[in-house]
């Protein structure tokens, strides 16, 4: 069998918001070794990493215990509402805020945006964690806010966007360019004044950017992480429309693409911004066994 080439994408995996929030909470563990510690929905999209938090005792809960004991709700990377920080409070329970500084920063100018009189559209996933702690900063300060993930979604408020002085766009940071442009380029066909604000981070456009390239490059893309994180699965779309492309969560999951890999030649691999390296090396080193 000829020797496939296999590229790693030099931004794969952990990005600087992950890592900071994993060896965080890890640090603040150590720190309190005698407090329970809960975090308030899981930290990153992995169940591994997960795994090995609840196994040091960190623990993942979907709810705001209700405990007399003195413990430590942590605030994961995708942010949260004013409400929620408040409800924690109210629980008896220290807050420890871990949203990354790049959604702080969409959540800093929604506001301003709202507050300097803009009508506000947030550009992501309605039901999306980090999108609904947005949603909810803004509305503090006012109403007119509405989340669109494409212009179909915008059309049922043209009336009112129309009649509104200024309009305002904030990006949900794991979004993707190609879903940002047609929203701008349709708002600034009805708006008397647009402000865009691309707070699509700058870790996720470099993992894009590579990703689409490598596509270009490659037989086969293979995108590790977990299928519930917006940003990995963006990368399978991005390089599911230049070349074949297998999204996977673990290495096992290789079994059920024998056939596609002994065809490719020429394999790349990327991974989401919640992706552990040793998943990463555990896709490569079992590739390369057939490669």
């Amino acid at each position: 069998m000829p020797k496939k080439e296999i590229t790693i994408a030099k931004y794969a995996g952990f990005c600087y918001g992950v890592k900071r929030a994993v060896e965080s909470v890890n640090k603040l563990k150590s720190q309190n070794p005698d407090k329970k510690i809960y975090i308030l929905g899981e930290l990153i999209h992995n169940s591994q990493v997960i795994g090995e938090l609840e196994n040091s005792g960190i623990h993942t809960v979907e709810e705001i215990p209700q405990t007399n004991d003195c413990g430590i709700c942590v605030i994961r990377t995708h942010g949260q509402t004013p409400q929620t920080f408040k409800a924690i409070e109210n629980a008896g329970l220290e807050v420890f805020d871990l949203t990354c500084p790049d959604v702080k920063k969409v959540q800093q100018k929604a506001v301003k945006l709202v507050k300097e009189g803009y009508y506000l559209v947030i550009v992501g996933k309605e039901e999306h964690p980090e999108v609904t702690a947005i949603k909810a900063n803004a509305q503090q300060f006012g109403s007119n806010i509405i989340v669109a993930e494409n212009t179909e979604q915008i059309k049922p408020y043209e009336k009112e966007l129309k009649e509104h002085k200024k309009i305002g766009i904030v990006v949900q940071t794991t979004q993707m360019l190609s879903t940002l442009n047609p929203v701008v380029e349709y708002l600034t066909s009805i708006s008397k004044e647009l402000h865009i604000a691309n707070t699509i981070c700058p870790s996720t456009s470099l993992r894009q950017n590579e990703a689409l390239q490598m596509a270009k490059e490659n037989d086969l893309m293979i995108v590790v992480g977990s299928k519930n994180s917006a940003n990995t699965t963006h990368l399978a779309q991005i390089t599911n429309k230049i070349t074949t492309t297998i999204h996977i969560e673990s290495a096992a999951e290789l079994d059920l693409y024998k056939d596609t890999i002994e065809k490719s030649k020429k394999i790349g691999i990327t991974a989401g911004a919640s992706t552990p390296q040793s998943l990463i090396e555990n896709v490569l080193n079992c590739l390369s066994e057939v490669a």
